[in-house]
């Protein structure tokens, strides 16, 4: 069984739903993003989309493009899953740690624009327009902002979830070796 799993891929492609998977089959989970919200709320700002990804941009510039990992890696268990993975040096900083795979999650555009509605977060875009422009700033940028296409493209495997909950389980439970599932 793998001990360290990381999720990347678009917005509402299902990462959440990936290491939910996981924690059912004892992972415990941590979440790059989570750490940006932290430093956001020291800031006094709202948790809103655009809020988070200019704080975590900032983060990684004045710390290192690394540096959301590097804080993730000290409060790892065994087991564990991380999500939220939005830079190539984040992906690189915990391949350091050993017995690691990169799940990269996708799902067809339209898929995860209805999943996104679904869930109803703050600052989530709310025409398909939106949710496009939106996420082509995230896929490609400047070193310390997010690159979500380029961790994707380093991804160890590519988990499809364009189909049911059930496909997407056993997917997550092969690439991850979990026996049993």
């Amino acid at each position: 069984m793998i001990e360290k799993v990381g999720l990347t891929g678009p917005n509402a492609s299902g990462k959440g739903e990936a290491a939910r998977i996981l924690r059912k089959y004892g992972y415990s989970y941590f979440s790059l993003s989570d750490i940006i919200r932290e430093e956001a709320s020291r800031q006094g700002l709202e948790h809103s989309r655009e809020n988070l990804i200019v704080t975590g941009n900032r983060l990684r510039s004045e710390k290192g493009a690394g540096i959301l990992a590097e804080m993730i890696t000290l409060r790892l268990d065994t087991h564990s899953v991380i999500d939220s993975i939005r830079n190539p040096e984040e992906v690189n900083v915990l391949k350091k740690n050993g017995n690691f795979v990169l799940l990269g999650v996708c799902a067809e555009a339209r898929i995860r624009f209805e999943r996104m509605k679904q869930r109803g977060r703050i600052g989530d875009a709310l025409s398909f327009e939106d949710f496009l422009r939106m996420e082509e700033k995230e896929q490609s940028g400047p070193e310390h902002s997010q690159n979500l296409r380029e961790c994707l493209n380093m991804a160890d495997i590519l988990i499809d979830n364009n189909g049911t909950p059930e496909d997407l389980e056993e997917q997550v439970t092969r690439a991850c070796g979990i026996t049993g599932a």
